[in-house]
């Protein structure tokens, strides 16, 4: 009897044993750059890549041929039956080229907010990709891009946070030439998280301009022949941004659908109207928008994440909820 609770403690001690050693060698390879997971069969393919502007001057307008960082995330085998996931260098042409049956994979953009690092940003990807592709069948045959932007901490709160406001007029410029490189017969969804809703309506407004001024190196993106989800969460944009007089109001014209995960009691949110001198706005992820300011043709849905969130800021915060993962995801990845 004894014998076999002793035989049963050491089985408990080597599996315990053997999840920390999958717990260290996890939190190794997210300092490294790296991913590690759990057994191969619980986890679906994983199509994650990166689009990189960290090292890109600033810009003051779209530009021709922008040298874009471009990664692709790669999962082998590993002991243990796990499987361990490093990013390798890429080009756009392979995120772009149709699969091998000749098909253009749907594309989920993500852009990430404020104060994050290169590798954070990988990670926040991929956990995107993981929580959506577990709460929504759609999100599981899409490809993943993150849009990783010079957002890193820089001082103190308020005065990094002007500067990365001021940056996102530039990343939005780098984003529109990346957006302009797809085919319109492309199915595309856009995660724009905090400042990556200003990067998001800047750039499909710089495509706009570029199709009035008549450049043919990007692709035309009012009314594409493909269906385009614009999913917003924590949006920090201005509250009027789609109203009917509002700076992006055209902007619907690129999209069909527009999904908004707000926060009204989010307290980082609250400093919104500060970030910029001339103009004193609240954020549209802090006070939202009604539906009235959206065009019939542009499906819409709002949900207000304070009862789940609180005064936080953070888009973990809300891949932790399922409820709010699979409205996220659905947003996303709906119909493409």
């Amino acid at each position: 009897m004894f014998g076999h609770r002793e035989r049963d403690a050491r089985e408990r001690a080597g599996r315990l044993m053997a999840a920390c050693r999958l717990a260290a060698a996890c939190a190794a390879a997210v300092v490294l750059g790296l991913a590690c997971f759990g057994p191969r069969a619980a986890r679906g393919e994983t199509d994650v890549w990166v689009v990189s502007t960290r090292r890109l001057p600033a810009t003051c307008r779209v530009p021709e041929a922008p040298s874009l960082g471009i990664e692709r995330f790669l999962e082998r085998p590993c002991a243990g039956g796990c499987s361990r996931g490093e990013w390798t260098p890429a080009e756009l042409a392979d995120l772009l080229a149709p699969d091998e049956q000749g098909r253009l994979k749907p594309i989920v953009i993500f852009i990430h907010g404020n104060r994050y690092e290169a590798w954070e940003a990988r990670q926040q990807g991929l956990m995107l990709a993981d929580h959506c592709a577990a709460a929504c069948p759609a999100a599981s045959s899409v490809r993943t891009v993150v849009f990783s932007w010079p957002s890193g901490k820089d001082g103190i709160l308020l005065k990094d946070g002007r500067a990365k406001y001021d940056r996102t007029y530039s990343e939005g410029r780098y984003l529109a030439w990346l957006l302009g490189q797809i085919d319109p017969c492309r199915p595309v969804g856009i995660v724009g998280y905090s400042f990556g809703a200003i990067i998001t309506v800047e750039a499909l407004d710089e495509l706009i301009q570029a199709e009035e001024t008549g450049r043919t190196d990007l692709q035309p993106w009012r009314h594409r022949v493909a269906r385009t989800n614009l999913m917003f969460v924590a949006p920090a944009v201005r509250c009027d941004a789609f109203a009917p007089s509002g700076p992006y109001r055209r902007t619907l014209d690129c999209i069909d659908s527009l999904s908004l995960i707000i926060n009204s009691r989010d307290k980082a949110l609250e400093f919104f109207p500060i970030l910029d001198r001339h103009v004193s706005v609240e954020a549209l992820g802090h006070s939202g928008m009604p539906r009235r300011w959206i065009p019939a043709p542009v499906e819409f849905s709002a949900v207000d994440a304070e009862a789940i969130i609180g005064r936080k800021h953070g888009l973990p915060l809300y891949l932790a909820s399922p409820t709010l993962t699979k409205r996220l995801c659905s947003g996303a990845a709906s119909g493409l």
